[in-house]
């Protein structure tokens, strides 16, 4: 029987790695070649909760995805589709004209920066051509002037997808209007949010987009020199952008005089060490200068005095993967999506407590919940939805009875929360609305570069307020002074690490303030997270004496003899855990408040 002509394709971005992609790869590369087909290496499709994944495209176009193809699980495949061409139902999570359970995750989804991602090789720059790479550039270069290209910008209603939301042809506008000899683009590739991989993903997946977009933005404000500052705890977004400069340069669209035009750009990539406070992007010039990433004063504000003190335009990656498709397509086509000022899509990574974790990309105003429910499938604990971090350390905690807000700048803002770069952190009801505050201010906390008062003592203080109120210590009136706090130390901040850091406690104070005085009046943690406001106790009726519990228990806490019930020494205990994940007879309960008495027999 001779082998229908199959195209296979597996995504190798970093979840697909971490999930055994490299070793599915090694695995279905002889299997093919029995069949005369070659894998293509891609990137990240998105869907990193089913990783590793593998795509398999009949002879007239038409797409399998798979998901959860472990190396074992390849040879199937290839032997009932490739071979057989028997489509392997069990494993399959998308196909056209077939329902699955994850057919939701694409339905609600609309895809201008993720339309490529797990479609085309990364490391190609022939793959990115096919599919319209860099038509963008020549047109720009070819028929615009670069006035027009930022009125194009501006017409489409692209505002930064850094957080802010500042719009993006304002501040082209600006760079390009200011004095200098030369002028600079800084791509800030600085995911510093804890949860977020959207810029790393783009970058890993699609790195051509991102330099297109530079190369349009140094056009449009007339640099001739680009730089990119990217994490270096992003090897392969490194690697793949790296080989993108060097293949864009030989094919002429970087370099000099690009495509004959006479404009000239260049880009190089910068390093930087993973300090949170480097995503500001006056730090960021600091490190890309090799100074100490710390922010300073403004204005004058980089569009004036930037990068080594000229004009500098600085745009996030997800902005500037935006600008090839307004640029092709049209302005019409990006502002027709959204809402009235926040236009086009947002691409957010899903993390969490969520069923389908991972990138989606949506149009802006659908709401928190079509993005938990549909989109994400729900909560995967299986408990109530209790509410969504978005914007990460700088956003809000967003309660899940205001789950129909729509998901765009002002939305967002009038109830406390920001869009930030686009980090969504789902949590379920045993999730500790203070312990999250808490978790937040920590990092913050620890990534304040400590320039100003404010910021450097006054997170530290909240914080030890923070810390008694979950160790059951805290006061009524400690909670009034962590608003107080949070209000000065936002208004007295320099950057916007220390005038954002207090965004999740006031949300979790504002909407969850019943958990608050939970702590403080009784001294219960609601959600049973708080290791200071627990007991894990042994249910002698429910226990069998296994051992499974003691076995585990890392500091000697639970005794007992062979065929009698175990008990916990809550002196000893550290609250870690373990004996209730290993327990199997569900004997063990996490009990708030005070033991109660024990009736002697």
């Amino acid at each position: 029987m001779k082998t229908q002509a199959y195209k296979v394709r597996v995504g190798l971005g970093t979840c697909g790695i971490a999930a055994g992609a490299s070793k599915t790869y090694d695995e279905i590369v002889p299997l093919l070649a029995a069949h005369g087909i070659v894998p293509e290496k891609t990137g990240c499709m998105g869907m990193c909760y089913c990783e590793p994944l593998v795509e398999v495209i009949d002879s007239e176009g038409k797409s399998y995805v798979y998901g959860n193809v472990t190396a074992d699980k390849a040879a199937t495949i290839v032997e009932e589709h490739i071979k057989g061409g028997r489509p392997v139902a069990e494993l399959l999570v998308l196909c056209e004209d077939t329902e699955t359970e994850h057919a939701p995750y694409i339905e609600k989804q609309h895809r201008i920066l993720l339309k490529h991602l797990g479609k085309i090789n990364p490391e190609s720059i022939d793959s990115y051509l096919e599919v319209g790479g860099y038509e963008a550039v020549t047109k720009a270069l070819g028929s615009m002037t670069p006035e027009e290209v930022i009125a194009e910008i501006g017409a489409a209603g692209l505002r930064g997808r850094g957080g802010a939301g500042f719009p993006t042809h304002l501040k082209w506008k600006f760079t390009r209007e200011a004095e200098g000899d030369q002028k600079y683009v800084v791509c800030n590739a600085d995911e510093g949010d804890p949860g977020a991989f959207m810029d790393r993903s783009l970058l890993e997946s699609n790195p051509h987009s991102v330099l297109e977009g530079m190369i349009i933005a140094g056009y449009a404000i007339g640099a001739t020199e680009g730089y990119v500052y990217c994490r270096a705890e992003y090897p392969l977004a490194i690697r793949n952008l790296r080989k993108a400069i060097a293949d864009a340069t030989e094919r002429g669209f970087l370099g000099k005089n690009i495509l004959g035009s006479g404009f000239d750009f260049s880009v190089q990539i910068r390093e930087g060490a993973g300090a949170f406070v480097c995503g500001e992007e006056t730090a960021l010039l600091m490190s890309v200068e090799g100074k100490r990433g710390m922010p300073r004063f403004r204005p004058p504000f980089p569009a004036q005095k930037g990068l080594f003190g000229r004009p500098t335009c600085i745009n996030n990656v997800e902005t500037l993967a935006n600008i090839p498709h307004i640029i092709r397509e049209g302005a019409a086509s990006y502002s027709s999506l959204g809402t009235e000022n926040s236009k086009g899509t947002k691409v957010f990574a899903l993390a969490g407590k969520i069923k389908r974790g991972g990138l989606v990309e949506i149009p802006m105003g659908l709401t928190i919940n079509e993005i938990v429910f549909d989109i994400g499938g729900g909560i995967s604990t299986g408990k109530k939805f209790k509410a969504v971090q978005t914007g990460g350390p700088s956003g809000g905690c967003i309660p899940a009875d205001m789950g129909d807000t729509p998901v765009d700048y002002d939305s967002l803002k009038a109830i406390g929360a920001i869009m930030g770069s686009g980090g969504m952190l789902i949590m379920d009801e045993e999730t500790c609305m203070v312990d999250v505050a808490r978790f937040f201010l920590t990092f913050t906390c620890d990534e304040s570069c400590g320039k100003c008062t404010f910021c450097r003592t006054g997170t530290k203080k909240m914080l030890e307020i923070l810390e008694r109120i979950a160790e059951g210590k805290g006061t009524e009136s400690d909670i009034d002074l962590l608003e107080e706090l949070a209000e000065q130390v936002k208004a007295g901040s320099l950057c916007g690490l220390g005038q954002t850091a207090p965004n999740p406690v006031l949300t979790t104070i504002k909407y969850f303030r019943d958990e608050y005085l939970a702590h403080v009046r009784d001294k219960r943690c609601p959600a049973k997270k708080c290791k200071a406001l627990i007991r894990y106790e042994i249910h002698a009726d429910a226990c069998v004496a296994c051992g499974l519990c003691r076995r585990n228990c890392p500091v000697n806490a639970i005794s007992g003899a062979k065929k009698t019930p175990h008990v916990i020494d809550q002196d000893v205990c550290i609250r870690c855990g373990l004996c209730l994940n290993s327990c199997k007879f569900d004997a063990i309960e996490v009990t708030t408040g005070e033991p109660e008495p024990q009736v002697a027999n």
